[in-house]
């Protein structure tokens, strides 16, 4: 019996920024998951993109990053839980506050991730959250899949 975790997405700050960086997924993974140092930089220096830290009983954990490609249109390009903190239900509960705040957005009609096309598992977390798999990105490398609003 696991206790029940206090899961919330707040903003990166000057407080938690640090721990954030700090966070690391695991030696399989890092292949498709960029630094959240990087996405930090990306978000200071570009108009419409939006860090999260995803936070489990007061610590970081986790990070998103999403861009609003257009009005009606946001892409969430980083979505990492630390490998200390994997396996917990963290990252479902993360991403479905991550959408509803997403779905705030005025005028949305589309939320898009991309993913490894050989990686099953995010092929089902992904899509028991209304995503569906519309095809290869531009660059053939990873799976869109796609939530219309």
């Amino acid at each position: 019996f696991r206790r029940l975790m206090k899961i919330s997405l707040t903003q990166v700050t000057q407080k938690n920024y640090e721990a954030i960086c700090e966070l690391e997924v695991t030696e399989e993974q890092e292949d498709y998951v960029a630094s959240n140092t990087w996405s930090l930089v990306e978000a200071a220096y570009n108009p419409g993109y939006f860090t999260r830290a995803i936070i489990a009983d007061g610590e970081p954990v986790g990070f998103f990053m999403w861009v609003q490609e257009s009005k009606g249109k946001v892409s969430i390009w980083r979505f990492m839980v630390d490998k200390e903190h994997q396996r917990k239900s963290i990252g479902r509960v993360a991403l479905g506050l991550a959408l509803h705040e997403i779905k705030q957005i005025a005028d949305l009609k589309e939320i898009e991730i991309c993913y490894n096309p050989n990686n099953i598992v995010a092929k089902g977390f992904y899509s028991s959250f209304g995503f569906v798999e519309v095809g290869m990105d531009a660059d053939g490398e990873d799976m869109l899949a796609r939530i219309r609003i």
